[in-house]
């Protein structure tokens, strides 16, 4: 019996008390031409954090760099943020984040879904400013902070409809 207590008490909170669970992870992207931008977080909580930047200067490794969080984060879920104009027209950019979505979705074989991402940077980079980042000092985390504002949405949406 003091076995029993001594394992239990013993699970992470994250486990809802069911051995061997674990949270399901999604990763959050916001595709750009020189960079990428990723964020994490657990369906269950609901809530997105930054975490990386990828360079997207060449395709293979950013595309080892992405496999390299996928391994590690093991995640179920897959979100690209799809940039459209504001009148939701689309552009370059958005045929490109397209294309982003289906080579992850081939490559890893996650699924894995567009959410609309108008004005992420804009928010990301006002978000910072009240922070105390400005100007340049902002270049390493915007991308990051535009893949959580990403991830954030579809969290926010998913519950909105459930």
């Amino acid at each position: 019996m003091q076995d029993r207590h001594d394992s239990v008490a013993r699970q992470s909170p994250l486990d809802s008390g069911n051995s061997g669970h674990r949270p399901a992870t999604v990763l959050g992207f916001d595709f750009g031409g020189r960079r990428i931008g990723v964020a994490v977080g657990q369906l269950e909580l609901g809530l997105a954090h930054p975490l990386a930047t990828v360079s997207n200067a060449n395709a293979e490794e950013c595309f080892g760099s992405i496999a390299q969080l996928i391994g590690e984060w093991r995640p179920v879920l897959l979100v690209v943020g799809l940039p459209t104009h504001a009148d939701g027209t689309e552009h370059e950019l958005t045929r490109r984040s397209r294309r982003f979505s289906r080579r992850l979705e081939g490559r890893f074989g996650i699924k894995t879904v567009l959410v609309d991402e108008r004005y992420t940077s804009v928010d990301a980079s006002a978000a910072l400013r009240e922070g105390g980042l400005k100007g340049k000092k902002q270049k390493p985390v915007l991308d990051q902070i535009a893949a959580q504002l990403i991830l954030q949405t579809y969290f926010d949406r998913r519950d909105a409809t459930t």
